[in-house]
């Protein structure tokens, strides 16, 4: 996982302030005190692991690489679970896969801010309107 280092949290109006306060633990770590605090999981967590964290409040899955695509999975098993809570993308995702992690469930992303600095607000936002670019919906109707 991401050292503990100053991020960036995206959602579809730009860069926002971190408003979730009750921290996060790991998932086989018992929760520290009656705040709900979110469940980090790795990018590796096996399917079968997800099975017991629909009643989550947050969740917040790990990219270790741009180039590693399996939280994009376990956030759409997640929703396909019924997860209703928040879900949050942590680590390099970048501003052209933005769109893939709304549609696969995500919520939010939380980038390092090198990276922000890198791909600027302007760039989430072009990929904000992420419904209306979703391929498949264009060559259906």
């Amino acid at each position: 996982m991401m050292s503990e280092e100053k991020t960036v949290i995206v959602v579809d109006t730009g860069f926002v302030a971190d408003d979730w306060d009750c921290g996060f633990r790991d998932l086989d770590t018992t929760p520290a005190n009656d705040c709900p605090q979110g469940i980090d999981l790795p990018s590796d967590t096996a399917p079968t692991a997800l099975n017991g964290l629909t009643n989550a409040a947050m969740i917040r899955i790990d990219f270790p690489a741009p180039t590693d695509g399996r939280g994009f999975t376990l956030a759409a098993q997640l929703r396909r679970l019924g997860f209703k809570g928040r879900l949050r993308a942590r680590g390099h995702v970048l501003a052209d896969q933005y769109a893939m992690a709304r549609r696969s469930g995500f919520d939010e992303v939380e980038i390092p801010a090198d990276l922000a600095a890198r791909q600027p607000e302007d760039q989430w936002l072009a990929r904000a309107d992420w419904k209306a670019h979703d391929y498949q919906a264009r060559m259906r109707g």
